[in-house]
């Protein structure tokens, strides 16, 4: 519907450009608003007044001509009008609202889908953490962003791939080797120096122990420096391989898969970081000082040139995320989503100037910041910490409350708002914890049909008649929301904004608990009725369908049936 209203009002300013009303150069944004009181109906927007800055017209005048010059549906509006200071606002009929519901019951698994992304193709690459430990609560957040944002934009009509950015390369998989092979000496009763920036956490002696007893009896009583390579010997390969087989298997227990691991060693065994290096200075985008580094030209003089190479020739981490998203821009994406903790916004201007440097369109790379998470048991913050081994893992949040709240709750604030997630309310079975509210809703629908089918009564298909039968301004308001369905899906994949999806179930939720509680002593959904017990089982079967779909796309499961303290079933 509001797609329908924003072509109508596009196609409005095509005729007054013709007409000279308004400029040929104005052409302003049309966004189309919900008005938050209902007098001023379903959608408004606010083009009279920037029409009258250019036109030379009251506000008043522009809406009217607006109004005038639109070429409206038959039977879909019950009124248009103007409102100041300056609104075209639009009152849909409600047989028009209700026949929204008609592509509903035509192919519910698929309602909500659009063609909103036009086929762009998109990496969003998310996670990403150094194979250096178990990921920690924190990560969650991240996760669970990118996974539920790949689904939606599917589900938007954009073409989605999603990736793990494998960090197996550098000074932090050095230590994390140091601190396996110091713990493995420990473990056979030799002395070895911990290091001092090592990981502390019990998990390593656990690695220690195993590689100690297995594929490390020869490489134990070396010093470090004789494995081979600080940060690619048999301590590094051991523990980084079976911390990456953790962190798959706690992103499975999260239900978040990638399409590709991508490893940044692949960068450099495969030439693709030198030949980025050579050809920044072929570019004159990079230089060589004094010592024989490489250092990247900031185009800002704001910032200073960034090191891709060392002295010593040894490149950067800088260095291979330049290669990185070089090659993901060469296969083909139109947009890169990075997902990345906010302590990394200054890196942003520097990933984009490289990517100009490419003669890459630095606008294709799109951040998403996401602040970290304070989680409280008892009203108290638990502190973490990674390298002093003081921190909550994922998989013992999951355990814990399960991947349906962690999921959900995360989901409902925006990415770079702090957040705290409070561990027992995400697992208490009440209305007041989230997810439990809006899967609670599913399940008392997937009753009233589950009861409506033990009685011999058939759930109906689509028919006009319906939209007369539900009278109750709840029926119709809950009419509405469903047709919204669509239109927030696609705002949340274009906003990047898995949240507003969120709160949109949560709205949904609201309102059928409401005309549930309020009308199953008057107005039962299944009663001696039958015409209307016919039209309710229809709206109560795509709410159902909405609120599974809905879930589905923020990977939450629907369950059928649950219990509460209070009344489970309707009679």
């Amino acid at each position: 519907m509001e797609t329908i209203v924003e072509q109508l009002l596009k196609r409005a300013l095509d005729a007054l450009r013709g007409r000279g009303v308004i400029p040929d150069d104005f052409t302003p944004d049309v966004i189309i608003e919900r008005p938050k009181r209902e007098e001023f109906g379903d959608f408004g927007c606010a083009l009279p007044l920037a029409m009258a800055r250019v036109a030379r017209k009251s506000p008043k005048d522009c809406g009217q001509d607006l109004i005038e010059t639109l070429d409206l549906p038959p039977d879909l509006f019950e009124d248009v009008s103007f409102a100041p200071p300056g609104f075209v606002n639009f009152k849909v009929r409600p047989e028009a609202w209700f026949s929204g519901l008609e592509p509903l019951d035509r192919s519910p698994g698929t309602f909500g889908d659009t063609d909103a992304g036009q086929g762009q193709s998109v990496l969003i690459e998310f996670v990403s953490a150094n194979p250096t430990g178990p990921l920690h609560v924190g990560h969650a957040r991240g996760a669970v962003l990118g996974d539920a944002l790949g689904r939606i934009m599917k589900a938007a009509g954009y073409m989605v791939e999603t990736e793990y950015y494998v960090n197996d390369v550098g000074n932090q998989m050095a230590t994390l080797g140091r601190s396996l092979h110091a713990r493995a000496q420990e473990a056979m009763g030799l002395d070895g120096e911990f290091p001092e920036n090592g990981y502390q956490g019990e998990y390593i002696r656990e690695l220690a122990a195993l590689f100690a007893r297995g594929e490390g009896q020869d490489f134990v009583p070396k010093s470090y420096e004789d494995l081979g390579p600080a940060d690619h010997n048999p301590a590094v390969t051991f523990a980084a391989s079976r911390l990456l087989d953790r962190i798959r298997n706690d992103l499975d227990g999260l239900g978040v898969a990638f399409d590709q691991w991508f490893s940044e060693r692949s960068l450099h065994t495969g030439g693709q970081v030198p030949v980025a290096v050579d050809s920044l200075l072929a570019r004159d985008k990079a230089y060589r000082d004094d010592s024989g580094a490489v250092l990247f030209r900031m185009p800002d003089d704001d910032e200073d040139d960034r090191v891709v190479v060392r002295g010593n020739g040894i490149s950067t981490y800088f260095a291979s995320d330049i290669a990185y998203h070089h090659d993901k821009a060469e296969r083909g994406f139109s947009r890169l989503i990075n997902i990345w903790g906010s302590d990394h916004h200054g890196y942003i201007p520097r990933m984009k100037a490289a990517m100009a440097a490419f003669d890459h369109d630095p606008d294709m790379l799109e951040i998403l910041l996401v602040q970290m998470v304070t989680l409280t048991r008892g009203g108290e913050v638990i502190p973490m910490g990674k390298r002093s081994g003081q921190f909550v893992t994922l998989k013992e949040v999951v355990d814990e409350v399960g991947p349906d709240a962690v999921r959900f709750i995360f989901l409902l604030r925006r990415a770079d708002a702090q957040m705290e997630f409070d561990l027992d309310l995400a697992k208490a079975q009440t209305m007041e914890n989230p997810v439990y509210y809006v899967q609670y809703g599913h399940a008392r629908v997937a009753s009233i049909v589950r009861k409506a089918e033990g009685m011999g009564l058939t759930v109906p298909s689509y028919t006009d008649e319906f939209g007369a039968r539900l009278t109750l301004p709840e029926e119709g308001a809950m009419v509405k929301q469903l047709c919204r369905f669509p239109a927030v899906v696609a705002s949340a994949a274009n906003k990047r904004e898995p949240h507003h999806l969120a709160f949109y179930l949560m709205d949904l939720v609201k309102g059928f608990h409401s005309y549930y509680t309020g009308y199953k002593h008057t107005q039962k959904v299944i009663s001696d009725d039958g015409p209307k017990t016919q039209a309710r089982l229809f709206l109560v079967s795509c709410m159902k369908a909405v609120l599974g779909r809905g879930l589905g796309l923020l990977g939450v499961s629907a369950p059928e049936e649950m219990h509460y303290g209070g009344d489970d079933e309707q009679d």
